[in-house]
């Protein structure tokens, strides 16, 4: 049974929802256009990882990046969830890496193929424990850390977000239905670069909670 830790408790994950291109120097980076609406892409429960296994890179790739996000936790699914309700459908916050194969990633888009290798791969959703939304004031008053081997790689601000976290409930509840134990992934910002076998990152949602993983 997949699963992540909300305080000690742990919860079953459903769906696994993330949204690319939420920060406009991110889409920048990569050269993507930014997005007229959330871009939505799923990763299966076997891609979870928590901090007490060791990020294992797939075969097949050379180029695998990381990802630092906000992760939010639905507690009360919804349908047709209005954006100023969404928020609390929220049951907790943590962070995580949407770790991408990159060289994977651009030949499926050069052949309008999905991108289900180069996201989806095991060990591809790292997330923290999650701390209760009630002790979250304002997720779009949030800023996050990535640090990999001490250097700092990463640094978000979720008042950046193209879209709020609240518009992304609302759309993702309108469009496919949100249900207890989902995850999204918020989108990352700028600074995505490779890993490799021996780099140590660590992740910290300032003032909430902390991760860190080693590569294998």
């Amino acid at each position: 049974m997949a699963s992540v830790k909300l305080g000690l408790q742990p919860v079953r994950v459903g769906n696994i929802f993330c949204i690319g291109r939420n920060y406009a120097a991110h889409a920048a980076e990569l050269g993507n256009a930014v997005e007229s609406e959330p871009l939505v892409f799923l990763k299966p429960t076997s891609s979870l990882l928590d901090e007490s296994s060791l990020i294992r890179l797939p075969e097949y790739s050379r180029d695998v990046h990381h990802e630092c996000e906000l992760v939010a936790l639905i507690g009360k699914g919804g349908d047709d969830i209005a954006p100023e309700r969404a928020l609390s459908h929220v049951a907790g916050y943590g962070i995580g890496l949407d770790l991408t194969a990159r060289d994977v990633q651009g030949e499926a888009k050069s052949k309008g193929h999905p991108w289900t290798k180069a996201k989806g791969f095991r060990g591809a959703a790292c997330v923290s424990m999650l701390v209760p939304a009630a002790s979250v004031g304002d997720p779009q008053r949030l800023t996050f850390d990535l640090r990999v081997n001490g250097q700092l790689r990463q640094h978000g601000d979720t008042g950046l977000m193209l879209f709020s976290l609240a518009q992304q409930i609302s759309y993702l509840s309108r469009l496919y239905g949100l249900s207890d134990g989902d995850l999204i992934f918020t989108g990352t910002p700028e600074g995505v670069a490779r890993i490799v076998s021996g780099d140590e990152l660590q992740l910290e949602l300032h003032g909430h909670v902390s991760a860190g993983w080693k590569v294998a």
